[in-house]
């Protein structure tokens, strides 16, 4: 763990500092995931609320750009990272030792609080004949790459009979990066993400080759809905990109985590930075428009609060 808490809780606890000197500054890093996603923005967004009063509290923020959730959170828990954001259905996956985590549950994982919601986004060319997920069987198919939560919400899918990787011509496992260019150049018919929306990595692939947003609904998704809570039933508006009709499909909820070891007034002094700062944070991407600072301390959290982040928000009356 990089950060040493002693003289910042001394200085929080006696609110009596005004500067930290450079001898006592604290460094902490937030993953995100790949940097064309909202991910990695998100993160920037975090760091940048905290780093505008750092003078005061001593604390330096920095984003990484990762390969995503799953891989954020096995790093929170090696302690390589004090923060990462996650998909919730990954974040409910590792603490309750499901999965990747079957049987070894990291029962020290935090929530902090929830960003904004991800649908699932299919994108498929023009001529592939793919309408929706029943569709897939003999495609070519970028899955994600194994440390993602779009590849942790494959193999979920996969569990519960609703996709078979063996029914694919090819199931690529290319990073979100990268998978517009191999579907606008050919090498794949189709390729899925959970990502927030306005998103300009997928309006660039629609532009780039006239691909085509997909549905992701039927009886086998509303299954799936009704067992696992994390899930919600999902909208990509009509006219958001190139689709003259709504998107049905479904979600998760984006989530920032940490790990309990990670101290009290470290927690305390991000969270406050991003809700002292709410308006400015709803602004430095076009998917936090719609957030609401009560929702976000409930929405998505599938492990418990962080005492650091309770904290705050029982200053703010929301708890």
């Amino acid at each position: 763990m990089k950060v040493s808490s002693f003289a910042l809780g001394a200085a929080l606890a006696l609110g009596s500092v005004s500067s930290v000197s450079a001898a006592d500054q604290q460094f902490i890093s937030i993953g995100t995931g790949g940097v064309t996603g909202v991910y990695y923005p998100t993160g920037g967004a975090i760091c940048r609320l905290v780093n505008k009063e750092r003078r005061d509290h001593g604390i330096r923020c920095s984003a990484e750009s990762t390969g995503g959730s799953v891989y954020n959170i096995n790093t929170i828990q090696s302690g390589e990272l004090e923060f990462g954001v996650a998909q919730s259905d990954v974040q409910a996956n590792a603490f309750n030792g499901k999965s990747q985590w079957e049987g070894k549950p990291f029962e020290n994982l935090r929530a902090v609080f929830s960003v904004h919601p991800e649908p699932v986004t299919m994108l498929a060319t023009k001529d592939s004949g793919i309408k929706n997920l029943g569709d897939l069987k003999g495609k070519k198919v970028n899955i994600g790459n194994p440390g993602s939560g779009q590849y942790a919400t494959w193999k979920l899918l996969e569990q519960e009979g609703i996709v078979d990787t063996a029914d694919l011509a090819l199931a690529a496992e290319l990073k979100s990066a990268e998978a517009g260019q191999a579907l606008c150049d050919g090498k794949i018919d189709a390729y899925y993400w959970l990502v927030g929306h306005p998103s300009a990595s997928t309006q660039e692939t629609i532009s780039t080759c006239d691909a085509q947003l997909v549905n992701v609904e039927g009886p086998e998704i509303d299954e799936l809905l009704n067992k696992y809570s994390y899930y919600r039933t999902a909208e990509i508006p009509a006219g958001m990109y190139n689709n003259d009709e709504p998107i049905k499909t479904f979600g998760v909820g984006a989530t920032f985590v940490t790990s309990a070891d990670v101290p009290e007034e470290v927690v305390y002094v991000v969270v406050k930075g991003v809700f002292e700062n709410f308006d400015d944070f709803k602004k430095l991407h076009p998917a936090f428009a719609n957030l609401k600072e009560e929702e976000m301390i409930k929405d998505s959290l599938t492990a418990p609060l962080h005492p650091g982040a309770v904290k705050y928000y029982k200053e703010r009356g929301w708890m």
